[in-house]
């Protein structure tokens, strides 16, 4: 699964201000309920309830938040670059700039453990980090974000 399956232009916040995680979390249940078609207060209880199982903040400066939800066919995505980074409880205590948000359908299961790993590994890749930090022009990141990832085998 590339994350092109999973994001649109539409899912992608070039410069958010959000001053801490839940409004961080706000934002992108916003942009996340415009996508999706469900009510924002749902996608974000939802992210927030999940927080509190344990910070989604995987260090290295990005977050990857998800839920799952009733009512939806497929995985959707939602990428936010922040304006400055916030204290999102990482494991490296490292504040957050990046956020790649995830809303699956409850019954994902397999799919929904593929996609948080796709993710993860994709903001795992130094080049493409840099990259994502270095603009912020919706229509950059969106780019950046589809391009297949190489795999390790291949180079």
């Amino acid at each position: 699964m590339e994350l092109a399956e999973m994001i649109a232009p539409k899912g992608v916040i070039p410069d958010m201000r959000a001053s801490s995680k839940k409004q961080a979390l706000l934002e992108v249940a916003q942009r996340a309920a415009q996508i999706t078609g469900l009510h924002e207060r749902t996608i974000f209880d939802a992210l927030l309830e999940r927080e509190r199982l344990g910070s989604t903040g995987l260090g290295g400066g990005f977050a990857i938040p998800h839920c799952k939800l009733d009512g939806l066919d497929r995985i959707h995505g939602v990428f936010a670059r922040l304006a400055a980074p916030i204290d999102f409880e990482a494991i490296d205590a490292r504040p957050v700039d990046l956020m790649f948000v995830l809303v699956a359908p409850k019954d994902a299961g397999a799919d929904h453990l593929k996609a948080l790993s796709r993710v993860s590994r994709a903001l795992r890749d130094r080049a493409l980090v840099e990259k994502l930090r270095a603009t912020d022009r919706a229509d950059a990141l969106y780019a950046l974000l589809a391009e297949p990832l190489k795999s390790p085998r291949a180079a």
